[in-house]
């Protein structure tokens, strides 16, 4: 009996994973919508540069490589650990989605155009769909390796990746002069708690 009723609550438990995993999903594409529409508007929008501490004061450097195919080794590494463990999908799906919501808002309201002198960038279809050039605070290169930092904290070994991960990425677009300083360092203090309000939530 009771080993009829262990099968029982695993396979609801199961049912619930797999419609956790399908409404983060659901989420993950009306989020990507919402950040399209905000970064067509950031761009369309986009005032003046402004004068920035570090990148004033640094030539441009060309990054590209890192740029463009460090986050396809980042995000196939979250892939990876996703697939091996299910059960980590809703979290880190749905954390993605609150950061990548959050990050709307805050290109929506922060029209600072790109700084003159940077690093030009060829984007795929892909990235085009995610990257517009003005949608500058905060820095998402940045953010989202510290984010999975977080997620995977009580893992030392991928704790230290992900923040390598994200401190390679923050001096790749300072390099490139792709981010403003404060894109970076805002990255941090803005993921932190991103992550807090997702466990709540």
């Amino acid at each position: 009996m009771k080993f009829f009723t262990l099968i029982k609550n695993h396979r609801a438990i199961d049912k619930y994973l797999v419609l956790s995993i399908v409404f983060s999903f659901a989420l993950l594409v009306v989020s990507l919508i919402i950040n399209f529409y905000a970064g067509k508007y950031a761009l369309e929008e986009a005032s003046n540069p402004v004068t920035d501490i570090v990148l004033s004061n640094i030539p441009v450097f060309d990054v590209s490589m890192a740029f463009i195919y460090g986050p396809v080794l980042f995000w196939a590494l979250v892939l990876g650990l996703c697939i091996s463990n299910p059960h980590r999908i809703p979290l880190v799906l749905k954390s993605i989605v609150l950061h990548m919501l959050v990050r709307s808002v805050f290109i929506s309201l922060t029209h600072i155009g790109p700084f003159p002198e940077r690093m030009t960038v060829e984007f795929s279809y892909l990235s085009s769909f995610t990257t517009f050039g003005s949608d500058l605070f905060f820095s998402g290169h940045t953010a989202y390796p510290f984010l999975m930092a977080l997620i995977f904290w009580a893992n030392k070994k991928l704790r230290i990746l992900f923040i390598a991960f994200s401190l390679f990425f923050a001096t790749v677009v300072l390099l490139g002069h792709v981010h403003y300083t404060i894109d970076v360092l805002g990255a941090y203090f803005i993921t932190h708690s991103i992550y807090y309000l997702t466990k709540r939530l």
